[in-house]
């Protein structure tokens, strides 16, 4: 596996990128950071499957930041990256969690979680 480091570093900045306008509205650029069996448990309580991410159900766009990454390695190509994201739009936080697999020599996720928690901003 990468050095700890700089793998902390390019999977923080795949998560941050998930987080902008740019990237959420983006069929394309979604597809290349998404793994074709990527699965979402929302924050809403509804389950996304990678195809529920493109059209006009798509990813919502809100303005958000990330805080407090860190990530542990569960297997030689799958990391587990955790953090909570300030959700300015919805005024409240969330705890995030991401499954990273190493897939054809790129970093994909496989699976996202987001629970809200009851503290608003």
């Amino acid at each position: 596996m990468e050095d700890r480091t700089m793998l902390k570093k390019h999977l923080l900045h795949l998560e941050e990128q998930l987080l902008t306008p740019e990237i959420r509205k983006s069929p394309e650029e979604l597809n290349q950071i998404l793994a074709d069996e990527f699965f979402e448990f929302g924050s809403s309580g509804n389950v996304w499957l990678k195809k529920d991410c493109f059209g006009e159900g798509g990813l919502s766009v809100r303005e958000m930041r990330l805080q407090g990454f860190d990530i542990q390695s569960l297997a030689p190509d799958v990391v587990l990256a955790t953090y909570r994201v300030i959700d300015k739009t919805r005024n409240l936080q969330t705890l995030r969690s991401s499954i990273w697999k190493l897939i054809d020599e790129r970093w994909q996720m496989v699976f996202h979680q987001g629970t809200i928690i009851n503290r608003k901003i």
